[in-house]
């Protein structure tokens, strides 16, 4: 089958939105969900599809070349291809957070450095790859500064999509006298310098291809630095990449516990009606109704379009609300289905396996109870991360 994408030139009134054509993949994303998953194999014919259907660009603004999709429209794209392939949606969501905040930057704060990377994504379809499960507040990896520049080294684990990727959007730790700090820079995968290790073996998400990749003694021109910042502590980008990017990454998973509600309730359905199976469906709607209107909170406070630590405590708020409960939804999913949940050929159990990812991100569970509550006590949530 053949993908047409819309024309990001169009008249703005023909445009399909970028959700409106992740809805026409979600079938034959479907097909090989379960291959993929089997094989521990990468999603690459997927992307294909996202590329063909114009979804790599859609978050760039449409005076860039791109689709203009807001953050409501992108998690609304990440929340349907889920609904096909959870692998897919989780990969794809690391890729369209990495074109969002630079949007957003373009947009609402004027950085004009940012226009050559979205016109790139625009017109070659460019893969971004976030290295954030390494290159969190922290930071990590070294940078050594030399002539023109720095050389880096380091490993960056969970790199999901890491074998479409084009650039890898990461950063490393210089030190220094006067405290660590980080530069943030993107690195191109086709660099001698740089190898993904093929070492994705997980109970779930497997086909995300979150493979480890290392760089040795990679040259970063000075020119090629877009942000310095202090290590270990909150920097305005960051309060821009939670604010936004999380609404994103968590669309996906709540994808994930709509399609495991969504086959619950057809396993239920071939079974008489019982007032335990009422009892079950009824709680499992229930955790899936709270996981959305998390979800909706999250998208409203990025839709504030003022990244602050305020928006940073509403939107990982959510992201500890939606975690809980669409967890909890794929749990009452596989009692609803009974039995034959357990077994591999209904797709249940690894949709109750993909889930369990959203336990893993930032901020976890710890450090978003301690930011949550110093912001409640009006203390200092700086190096909360």
């Amino acid at each position: 089958m053949s993908i047409t994408a819309t024309s990001p030139g169009a008249d703005a009134g023909h445009i399909e939105s970028a959700a409106a054509q992740a809805e026409r993949l979600v079938p034959l994303l479907a097909e090989r969900a379960a291959e993929a998953d089997e094989a521990d194999r990468f999603v690459a014919e997927n992307y294909a599809l996202l590329k063909e259907a114009g979804l790599v660009e859609a978050g760039v603004p449409r005076e860039l070349g791109g689709g203009g999709a807001g953050i409501r429209d992108l998690a609304e794209m990440l929340r349907l291809l889920a609904h096909g392939c959870s692998s897919t949606a989780l990969a794809f969501s690391m890729h369209t957070h990495q074109v969002a905040v630079p949007a957003f930057r373009w947009r609402h704060q004027q950085a004009t450095a940012v226009e050559p990377l979205l016109r790139r994504v625009a017109a070659e379809r460019i893969i971004l790859l976030s290295s954030g499960g390494s290159d969190w507040i922290g930071g990590s990896g070294t940078a050594e500064k030399v002539e023109g520049g720095y050389r880096v080294s380091g490993r960056k684990v969970f790199s999901s999509g890491s074998p479409a990727g084009d650039l890898l959007m990461t950063g490393a730790v210089l030190h220094g006298e006067e405290g660590d700090s980080v530069i943030h820079f993107a690195a191109p995968m086709k660099a001698p310098e740089i190898r993904v290790l093929d070492t994705w073996r997980a109970l779930g998400m497997r086909g995300t291809g979150s493979h480890e990749i290392a760089i040795e003694d990679l040259f970063i021109p000075e020119a090629g630095v877009s942000v310095k910042r202090r290590a270990g502590e909150w920097h305005p980008l960051f309060q821009i990449i939670a604010t936004i990017a999380f609404p994103l990454i968590y669309a996906a998973y709540l994808g994930v516990a709509e399609r495991a509600g969504e086959l619950a309730l057809a396993m239920a359905a071939r079974k008489p009606p019982s007032e335990d199976r009422l009892a079950l469906a009824g709680r499992m709607e229930t955790s899936l109704r709270a996981a959305r209107l998390a979800h909706r909170w999250m998208v409203e406070a990025a839709e504030r379009n003022a990244p602050s630590a305020e928006t940073v405590n509403d939107v990982m708020t959510g992201k500890a609300i939606l975690a809980e409960h669409a967890i909890r939804a794929a749990e009452l999913s596989m009692e609803l289905g009974g039995g034959e949940s357990f077994l591999r050929s209904n797709g249940l159990e690894r949709l109750f396996r993909d889930i369990q990812g959203a336990r893993f991100h930032p901020l976890q569970s710890g450090p978003q109870a301690r930011y949550a509550g110093a912001m409640a006590l009006g203390l200092p949530v700086s190096r909360i991360f």
